[in-house]
This record gives structure tokens, C-alpha cells and sequence, in this order.
């Protein structure tokens, strides 16, 4: 029989017959090494798909040959069980995909007769003959049949096995209340790397595109085609956003675009003429904008996601969007003239003018010689290995929900299917209860993992017949084919990857990550760590694997590291069905376990402390409590918070039409210092003026010509990064502002990674000797360095981030010798000498006086400074005065406006809007 059953399958003829496939319960999806192992196939029966027209008769849902008990609705379809997904195909032998069930964490049960809520379910039926069970997986809920009732068991027996068991289980919550798991508590090449400003994060994002093998997935709340990701523009022309996807597009890479849809009426970012533009490049790149308010009944909530993740091996994460105003670097320049970096409108100050008009980007919309532009400070990441995948899983999850809302019926937009990757869930390692209620021994779970890879550890794919031919390969390794409807039919890059599993060494400190969800751990330093100095600073092996070597200090080491996916989703944003909140859960868990010292850097800073009833989000809480327990131990800690001076919208803060910006600055002095709710209220009222020793906020601010003969002018630096760093040895980057719409998840869709280092240098903290992270102080350090002006050789000058040489004589020192130097120069706002908005109207109109000209936020230097030297007037130029200034940092104004009620008046329109679009 053996030898029979050799020959039969060795005769390709026979064995790629329908007949065949069926009986071996094998398709075009069965060894696709990326989709992971072989589960379980067969013909099922659906009816929630659209009319199929087949050949074949035989779709009958049930034995039953006399009488017609089958509803025309019912279609026979092949059903392929993967470890993350159900997918529907028309029969084995067809790779487009019909519907996709994508396994997410189910809700919570409601404890009613101890019954555990199951992913598949069997259904009873009142027809005998029937033979029916469920799916069910976020807000998606499908009926399926069988022919018998053994084939139903069988099918829900591998559906809940498949997806609700560690490893590979998608259906259990993880640390925070993610849907990820933490990554890289074993050697499985989780990896990350940080970029600072858009300048170095937009040309390893261009170099990741350009070495896009299979597919490019792009997802943002703004995305211009026409924007350059190299500078000086006019040598990178190839460097544009559409010219790249273009030329990718053309060597068959499939490229997936989701655009948030914005209200037309609150934003002008024109999506319409992105997605049309976007289309037009190649039919490879398929554009979805989500959602239809209208139909959906959302006005108020935004995709707030940047997304870049090419061939499923890199992902990009942080807070840029691929649009315009964003490239920028260390310097921050306010002017451009003639255009060398910032083309048309890419010169951009949001404070001034928002454009009417996208689509002739090359035009400019500001006036060069009399306005600054807006420099743009941010943080971004790159990640490699499975955290990169729960990001292009995240990103399928979205894309088939907008398809499914949007274009259910066009053949164009395909449906996609998440790869494959080892779930190594935060509970393993160890014997004791999970917080997820079940005990996993170690040893058990390592074999577990090792027997659900069992295809591929058992032998090579060449000793498996694949049963259907593989495609011709090349040279290089890559096939002819490329990825089509989300089925990638190539056997190139996309290796079945075997990890490595190993035991928890009993001496790593494992314990609190492993069983807490709400504990972070110190790593253990690597033998051999490097002293981290000015001379690690400078030599150090930045591991440039995207992107070109970087002497400013703005690209960071690519570094080992654990990392976990976390986001803010729910049913409108993403088809989940319950709100997932874990950036809010990991923010507030990350303050609570700090040590040391807590660094912020974040667009917005609205948040509420217990017992507010009209803020929900409680990192001013987890703050609050954390300042007050060190000050009861009698021990040094530190939060150092930069924010932007203005929020960055249109309108002069006493125009008739900024009632959006007054309202947000409301929220946010409300937050850190005027009234009850506030943090330094209350911290005054409990510990005295020792406040300002546990936290301080900071803005950022830059200044220059705006030509060779034209006047000197000053703009904030808009603070659009979204980071937080725990005593310089876990990170968190994404997405999400510190206000309710980012955090509450049932509000703007976000995305971030919390970042844990597990390579670690020699550092000090406190004066004492510290272990810091290779990623995580690196980038503090970068950071640090932009905002003092420190050069390479400075660095050791702030390596303790808590001790009073660093805080006090250095960081706050400089903030206020530049906060006192801009004021004398410009009399810029916002600033602590204006209180009202009477002496704001007082200040602006002297100036336009004096000078004749000035930008909405008072940013012109007069040509000549007047100061009185023994009874005489003597004049200098500016400039003179402004090179004492170090860096970009300045002293946030806390008493700017104070005597104001800045919210909304009933006669502004705001006024009638829901306050939470504010907050």
C-alpha cells in the first residue's frame, strides 16, 4: 500500500485533480509556509456571501436527495483553517479569497452557568437533516453548515482548538488588555530601531519601500502622494511618495492604502484628492478611505494611525504621517527661501493658514519672506520581526473591515489574509496561574509549540508533496509570481521560520513580566555591555539596516529588544467586539512601576485625576500618585514633560474664529495647573513649592531669517511626538496623544509599542551607577542633545537624567535663559507676562506698530534691539543677542491667560459642539 500510495502521488496529473484535493483535504492555501501549518479543510456550506455561479451542482448542504430543504441562499464553498483565520475560497483550487474570518479576542463572558464563550459553537436545528454551527469573531458573527453531524464536532472541535489555545491562540487578552502578546521574551528576532524628526525617518521609510519585495501597506490619517521623502527635493525627485510606490507597483508589489475619511467641514486634508491621486498611479494600488460618517454615524472620532509595514518584515510606527509640514531635522529651520528643502506647500505653518487646495502642491501658499514656517518635531520607530506582524495583522483586521463597509461587491479591493508567526504569549515560561485563568506548565507549553510546528521541524517542504507545482524561481531566491487577492503564491523570502524556544534561564529576572500584566521588570545588562559615554555616543554601531548612516544623532542602534503591540480600537473603528484600551492601561502601568524618572514628550497633555467626572483618561492620576509616593519615601524623581507652546491650529488666540484653539488650551491648563483637577494644584496644596522638584512642563522654540535680507523670525517647534521613557530602559512610541480621544479607544483609532530593553550599558542614575537600555537611552539622549544644543563630545554632561547637575543646572537652566532671551526679542506669545486678553489685544497692537508686520503669534524681530546703557540708547542687531540661545527648549507658560475663561462662548459655533472633540 505504501509503495502504491508513492506512486499515485508522484503522478502530478492524478494527484492536482479536484477529486484528489478534496479527498486529501488540500488546496492552494494547505502549505503556504507563511499562512503557518495545515489545519483542517473541507467543503462547508455559507449563505452570507453573494450569488456564486458554479458548474458544479452538487451544492447540496445536507444528505438529503427527495426533498428541495435547501434555501437557494446556502452556497457550497472550501473552507481552509489556518492557526490566526477561517478562510473561505470557491474550491481548493482558487486563490481568491471570498470572506476571511480573522480570529480576535473574544468578549468577555457573562459569567452566566460558568460557560466560557467559545469562537465556534454547534447550532441545533429544527430539520434533522440540517447540520449547522457558528463563527464568531469580533462584531462578526456567521452561520455554517456541514453534511453530517461528526463533520460539525470536527470542525468546531479544530476552529476552538486552533484559536483558543496557547501559542497560537488570538482569542485571549494579553498584558494591558492587548491583542497582542509580548514579543521577545525568547530569541525571536524582535528588534527596533528609533528615528528623531521626519527627515531620518522619512528616508529609512523610503529605502524600506524601495526594497519592497511582495507587498507595501500604508495606513494614515494624512497622506499627500506628492511628498518628498529625501531632501533637497530637486535631486530626489525619485524620492517622491507616488514616484516610488509607482515604480514598486510596476515590479508587481501590491500595495494597500487606508485613508482616514475626514469630515470635510472640520479638516481640510482632502483625502478624495489623495485617494484619487493615489489610485491613478498603478491598478497594483488599491485605496480604501474609512469611515462613511454618514451611514456609520461617526462625526466625532478619526483614524489617528501612521502605519508603514513592507513584506511583513519591517513596520514603521510612531507619530508621522506621510504628508506635508512634517521633514524636518535636528535644526528646525523657520525658513526656506529660496525652496531648497520644503517645495510649495510643504512650507507649512498651520498657525498661520491652513491651504483650501491640495492639489497644486508646488504653489505656494505662504509668503517665505514674511512668514516662518511651523518646524515639526517627532518620534518614530521601525520594528522587525513579530511585532512587526501584529502590526500587518492590526492593519488586516482594518482593511477587511473598511472592505467589507465600503466595497463589499469590488472585485478590485481584495480582502487580505494575516501572516502567519509563533504567538509566544506573556504567560509562558512559567507554572503559576495566568492572568488569563489557566495554569500552563513550561515544559508542556515548549513542546506545545514545537508540536504545533511540527511541519516544518519534521522535515524540509521538498519532502512533503505540495500537490500542486511550485512556481519557476529565480536566481535570487524570488519567484516570477507575486502576491495577488492577498495570497501570496511565491516560495521566496517568506520563509517558514523555526524559533528558537528556549527555557527561562532561572537567574533572568522574567518573574514580574512573565506573571504581571501590569509589571515592568528590570532587564538584565548583556555580558560584556559597553560603558555609555560620550565615547559610546559617538562610536557606537547604530546598525543603519534602513536608511543611511546618520551623524546627528537622529537614527538610533537597531537593538534586540521585548516588545508588545498595544492600540486603542473598537466596534466602529475596527469591528471589535469590545473596546480595547491598552495604551491607556500601558501608560498608567508604566508610571506606576517607574523607579527614577519619567519623560514625556506629547502633541496634547489633557488627562484627569480620580474623581473627575468629565475627563476619563488617568495618566494624571498614575502621575499624581507616583510624585506623591516618592515624596513620602523621601526619594528623588523626576517627570519631565514637553508639549507644544500652541496647539497647531489656525487663528490668532483673540481671533473671533479660534475658538478651537482657546478650548484645547483650556483643557490643558486645566490638566496642569489651574483649578481642582489640576496636577501642580493639588501637588502645592500637598507638598508645597517641592512640586516643581518632582515635575516641570517644557515647549520648544526655534528662530532665523527668513531670508538673506529678511526679518528674523521666531515659531514654536510643534511637539507632535507621541513617547514616553521609563527611567531609561522601556519606551513607549505610537500614535496616541495624552487626551481622551486617543486613549479611551472607543474614540480615535491609535496605534503604539512599548518597548523593553533587554541590552543594557553601564549609566548613572541618581549618582549611582545604572544600567541603562541600549534603545531607550539612546534616544533620550538624542532627544536631550536637540533640545540643549549639546554637541557629541556634551553628552556625558547629561547621562543622569535626575541628578541636580542635569535637571536643575543644565535642563532648566537653559529652558529659562532662552524663555528670558526670546522674550526680550521678539515679546513672542504664549508668555507668563500676558494674563488677559485685553493686554494680549494691547501687545499685538503695539507691535504691529513698531514693526509694521507680524505673525499671528507676535514672531518678528524689530531690525534693531533698543537698550539703555548708562542713560543711552544703544541698538543692536538681534541676532547678537539670539546666538546666546542653546537648543530649542523654553520654559512652558503656566500663566499665560490665566485670568480667562478660554472656553467656548454661545456665540461661537464651538460652543454647540460635544466638548469631547476638544478633549
Amino acid at each position: 500500500m505504501q509503495e502504491y500510495l508513492n506512486h499515485f502521488l508522484g503522478n502530478l496529473d492524478i494527484v492536482n485533480s479536484r477529486e484528489v484535493c478534496r479527498f486529501l483535504e488540500v488546496s492552494m492555501l494547505s502549505f503556504s509556509p507563511e499562512y503557518g501549518p495545515k489545519l483542517k479543510e473541507d467543503f462547508i456550506m455559507v449563505k452570507h456571501l453573494p450569488k456564486i455561479s458554479k458548474s458544479d451542482e452538487s451544492s447540496r448542504c445536507c444528505g438529503c436527495c427527495w426533498f428541495c430543504c435547501c434555501n437557494d441562499n446556502w452556497q457550497k464553498v472550501w473552507g481552509v483553517l489556518k492557526p490566526g483565520f477561517l478562510a473561505l475560497l470557491e474550491d481548493p483550487f482558487d486563490a481568491k479569497l471570498l470572506d476571511i474570518i480573522v480570529f480576535d479576542v473574544l468578549p468577555v463572558s457573562n459569567g452566566n452557568d460558568g460557560v466560557d464563550i467559545s469562537l465556534a459553537v454547534e447550532l441545533k436545528d429544527h430539520n434533522p437533516l440540517r447540520h449547522a454551527f457558528k463563527v464568531t469573531s469580533g462584531n462578526r458573527s456567521i452561520r455554517i453548515r456541514a453534511k453530517s453531524s461528526a463533520k460539525v464536532k470536527d470542525w468546531v472541535a479544530s476552529i476552538n482548538d486552533a484559536a483558543l489555545r496557547p501559542p497560537e491562540g488570538w482569542c485571549h487578552p494579553h498584558r494591558f488588555g492587548s491583542f497582542a502578546p509580548p514579543r521577545g521574551l525568547t530569541d525571536d528576532g524582535s528588534q527596533a530601531q528609533w528615528f528623531v524628526d521626519g527627515g531620518a525617518a522619512f528616508a529609512a521609510i523610503a529605502a524600506a519601500i524601495e526594497n519592497a519585495k511582495s507587498e507595501i501597506f500604508i495606513c494614515g490619517w494624512w497622506v499627500c502622494p506628492e511628498l518628498y521623502l529625501r531632501r533637497p527635493f530637486e535631486s530626489h525627485t525619485s524620492s517622491r511618495l507616488d514616484n516610488l510606490l509607482e515604480n514598486k507597483a510596476k515590479q508587481g508589489v501590491q500595495i494597500y492604502i487606508l485613508l482616514y475619511k475626514e469630515v470635510a467641514l472640520a479638516l481640510k486634508i482632502n483625502s478624495v484628492y489623495s485617494k484619487r491621486r493615489l489610485l491613478g498611479i498603478h491598478e497594483n494600488v488599491r485605496v480604501l478611505r474609512y469611515p462613511d460618517h454618514f451611514s456609520s454615524g461617526v462625526y466625532l472620532w478619526s483614524h489617528h494611525e501612521k502605519l508603514v509595514i513592507v513584506d511583513n518584515q519591517v513596520c514603521f510606527i510612531g507619530g508621522l504621517d506621510l504628508c506635508f509640514g512634517r521633514y524636518d531635522t535636528f535644526e528646525h529651520k523657520v525658513g526656506d527661501n529660496p525652496p531648497v528643502t520644503w517645495p510649495g506647500k510643504d512650507y507649512y505653518n498651520p498657525r498661520e493658514s491652513e491651504p483650501n487646495t491640495w492639489e497644486d502642491a508646488l504653489k505656494d501658499e505662504l509668503d517665505r519672506r514674511k512668514y516662518p514656517r511651523m518646524p515639526w518635531h517627532d518620534v518614530h520607530c521601525a520594528l522587525w520581526g513579530p511585532p512587526c506582524r501584529d502590526v500587518a495583522r492590526h492593519f488586516v483586521n482594518r482593511w477587511n473591515y473598511a472592505k467589507r463597509n465600503k466595497a463589499p461587491y469590488e472585485d478590485s479591493i481584495p480582502l487580505l489574509m494575516p501572516q502567519h508567526h509563533m504567538v509566544i504569549p506573556h504567560y509562558m515560561g512559567r507554572q503559576e496561574e495566568s492572568d488569563t485563568g489557566c495554569k500552563i506548565d513550561e515544559e508542556s507549553s515548549i513542546k506545545g509549540i514545537r508540536r504545533d510546528d511540527s511541519f516544518s521541524s519534521r522535515s524540509s517542504l521538498q519532502d512533503i508533496p505540495l500537490l500542486l507545482p511550485q512556481e519557476p524561481v529565480d536566481q535570487d531566491g524570488s519567484s516570477e509570481g507575486h502576491k495577488a487577492n492577498g495570497i501570496n503564491n511565491r516560495n521566496g523570502p517568506f520563509s517558514f521560520r523555526k524559533y528558537k524556544i528556549e527555557p527561562v534561564d532561572g537567574d533572568t529576572p522574567m518573574r514580574g513580566f512573565v506573571d504581571d500584566r501590569n509589571v515592568l521588570d528590570p532587564p538584565v545588562a548583556k555580558r560584556g555591555s559597553n560603558a555609555i559615554d560620550s565615547e559610546w555616543w559617538e562610536t557606537q554601531d547604530r546598525g543603519y539596516h534602513v536608511g543611511s548612516p546618520d551623524e546627528t544623532g537622529q537614527v538610533g542602534p537597531r537593538t534586540s529588544c521585548r516588545c508588545q503591540i498595544i492600540r486603542s480600537v473598537s466596534q466602529w473603528s475596527a469591528g471589535t467586539s469590545q473596546v480595547e484600551e491598552s495604551i491607556h492601561s500601558a501608560y498608567c502601568s508604566l508610571i506606576d512601576k517607574a523607579e527614577h524618572f519619567i519623560y514625556i514628550e506629547n502633541q496634547f497633555f489633557i488627562s484627569g485625576l480620580s474623581g473627575d467626572d468629565t475627563i476619563k483618561n488617568r495618566v494624571l492620576e498614575a502621575l499624581y500618585k507616583r510624585i506623591l509616593r516618592a515624596h513620602n519615601e523621601k526619594k528623588s524623581f523626576r517627570v519631565v514633560v514637553v508639549i507644544p507652546l500652541l496647539p497647531g491650529f489656525q487663528g490668532g488666540i483673540d481671533d473671533s474664529g479660534a475658538a478651537s484653539v482657546r478650548a484645547i488650551m483650556h483643557w490643558q491648563y486645566r490638566t496642569i495647573y489651574r483649578g481642582q483637577n489640576s496636577i501642580l494644584n493639588n501637588l502645592y496644596n500637598t507638598i508645597g513649592p517641592k512640586a516643581n522638584d518632582f515635575i516641570s512642563f517644557y515647549g520648544l522654540r526655534a528662530y532665523g531669517k527668513l531670508s538673506e535680507d529678511g526679518p528674523v523670525a521666531t515659531s514654536q517647534v510643534y511637539v507632535h511626538s507621541k513617547i514616553m521613557i521609563i527611567d531609561d530602559r522601556a519606551t513607549l512610541i505610537g500614535s496616541a496623544n495624552i487626551n481622551d480621544r486617543s486613549l479611551l479607544g472607543s474614540r480615535d483609532s491609535e496605534i503604539g509599542v512599548l518597548i523593553e530593553d533587554k541590552e543594557l550599558v553601564d549609566s548613572r542614575m541618581a549618582g549611582k551607577p545604572w544600567k541603562g537600555g541600549k534603545f531607550s537611552l539612546s534616544l533620550r539622549l538624542s532627544l536631550w542633545s536637540e533640545h540643549l544644543g549639546l554637541r557629541s563630545g556634551e553628552i556625558d554632561q547629561i547621562i543622569d537624567p535626575i541628578s541636580d547637575s542635569t535637571y536643575k543646572e543644565i535642563w532648566m537652566a537653559t529652558a529659562k535663559t532662552n524663555t528670558m532671551i526670546y522674550q526680550d526679542v521678539f515679546s513672542c506669545v504664549p508668555n507668563d507676562l500676558i494674563h488677559s486678553r485685553m493686554a494680549f489685544r494691547q501687545s499685538i497692537s503695539y507691535w504691529k506698530e513698531k514693526l509694521g508686520h507680524t505673525t499671528i503669534d507676535l514672531g518678528i524681530a524689530p531690525e534693531k534691539l533698543e537698550s539703555y546703557h548708562n542713560g543711552d540708547i544703544k541698538r543692536n542687531d538681534p541676532m547678537d543677542r539670539l546666538k546666546s540661545i542653546r537648543g530649542h527648549l523654553v520654559s512652558f507658560p503656566l500663566d499665560f491667560m490665566c485670568k480667562e475663561d478660554l472656553r467656548p462662548v454661545f456665540n461661537e459655533s464651538e460652543y454647540y459642539a460635544f466638548p469631547q472633540v476638544f478633549h
